[in-house]
């Protein structure tokens, strides 16, 4: 049985589905690295919604979806920029997600880090006002038993006039943490809106004032998640880290190898590509805490290149991929976003992505999901 995709030269190509989806089953968390899936959440397609008004989400798909990661060991990166954080997803939504992963990760042992940022701010703002937004969304992740994950803050990014102003907001911060937080440094390449971020749109110089505010609360910073795109960096960052801080990589491009390390040390994992790729990451870290980097390499370099065709630029927009294969592999009933950013990205970006996806073997049923994708063609006039 084949399924005719889309080609590059606008006609037809026929492509013949795997038949066996990848072996993997659920198992204990990881010795050799900690590892997050940042995760989508699930529109609610019964809601008489627009992309202006508050996300409506479906509570009980959102919360099985993470439990499926928690069943193959992977810890849960809640209410991040996967889950549509300011694409979508405002403050108020983003509360609600982390009340109730929380608890969810609670009742099932899992591990799980929520996301902390300004986006109550919807106009200019003070640094006063940006320290108090960090403030309120920090007590509630610390409330609900979550590690926090201090993300990148549009709202600071406009009003910092220096790299002295970032020193002052995050030393703040961690000053007041009751644990030891993750400091996210998301590049422009995932939000524009954050260009020049720690002061700087020279990266030497803002890696220079990002180091520093780790140096003066090494105490305070359990990590740091770096999404640049570029691996030489993150190296380069993650040996000049104080003693105990890690490095989860944010590098959806050169996961394999940052996670794999060399002699020097390794990356740990905060990834929005381990939401589709769950269980064979999940399977490849697992291979890596034998010690084998050969067969952990084996299993997860193959990945990169639908990472990489996800997160193509607009970069922003993987969200898209990511929910699009989660429909596919039947974690969810229906391909709808909120905001209605299943419109983001083109019906050849889509084939491209069943393909690769169905050649790793990522669809636990593939019949299933060759049936949806062929039903998502015939939406746009391909008759099979």
């Amino acid at each position: 049985m084949t399924i005719r995709l889309p080609a590059g030269d606008g006609g037809l190509r026929a492509y013949e589905p795997r038949e066996e989806p990848f072996a993997a089953t659920p198992g204990t968390p990881f010795t050799s690295r900690t590892v997050f899936s940042a995760a989508h959440v699930v529109a609610d397609p019964f809601a008489d919604s627009t992309p202006d008004s508050p996300a409506a989400v479906d509570w009980d798909a959102t919360l099985a979806f993470r439990r499926h990661l928690w069943s193959h060991g992977l810890g849960v990166a809640e209410a991040m920029d996967t889950a549509q954080r300011g694409m979508g997803l405002d403050w108020a939504g983003a509360a609600e997600l982390i009340r109730r992963s929380a608890a969810e990760a609670r009742s099932v042992g899992g591990l799980i880090a929520c996301g902390v940022g300004t986006d109550q701010l919807t106009g200019p703002a003070t640094l006063d006002e940006v320290r108090a937004a960090y403030e309120e969304q920090l007590a509630l992740v610390e409330e609900s038993g979550a590690q926090a994950i201090l993300m990148a803050s549009r709202a600071l990014a406009a009003t910092a006039k220096s790299p002295e102003d970032y020193l002052e907001v995050y030393g703040h911060l961690l000053r007041q943490s009751a644990e030891p937080v993750v400091l996210h440094w998301l590049g422009p390449m995932f939000d524009p809106a954050l260009e020049g971020y720690w002061g700087s749109s020279d990266l030497d110089a803002a890696t220079d004032t990002f180091l520093e505010v780790i140096a003066a609360h090494p105490d305070k910073v359990d990590g740091i998640k770096v999404s640049l795109l570029e691996a030489r960096r993150e190296i380069d960052i993650r040996r000049r880290l104080p003693q105990g801080v890690r490095c989860y990589t944010g590098d959806d491009f050169n996961y394999p190898e940052l996670i794999a390390g060399d002699e020097q040390g390794f990356s740990h994992a905060l990834l929005g590509i381990f939401d589709p790729l769950g269980p064979l990451a999940a399977e490849a870290v697992r291979v890596l805490d034998t010690g084998d980097a050969k067969g952990f390499r084996e299993l997860l370099d193959p990945t990169v290149e639908l990472s990489r065709h996800l997160f193509q630029a607009p970069t922003r927009f993987y969200k898209t991929g990511v929910v699009f294969l989660a429909w596919l592999a039947g974690h969810q009933s229906h391909f709808t976003m909120v905001g209605g950013l299943q419109s983001a990205r083109s019906l050849p970006h889509f084939a491209r992505a069943y393909e690769l996806a169905d050649g790793l073997g990522l669809f636990p049923d593939p019949k299933l999901a060759e049936e949806r994708m062929k039903n998502l063609l015939s939406l746009y006039g391909v008759n099979q």
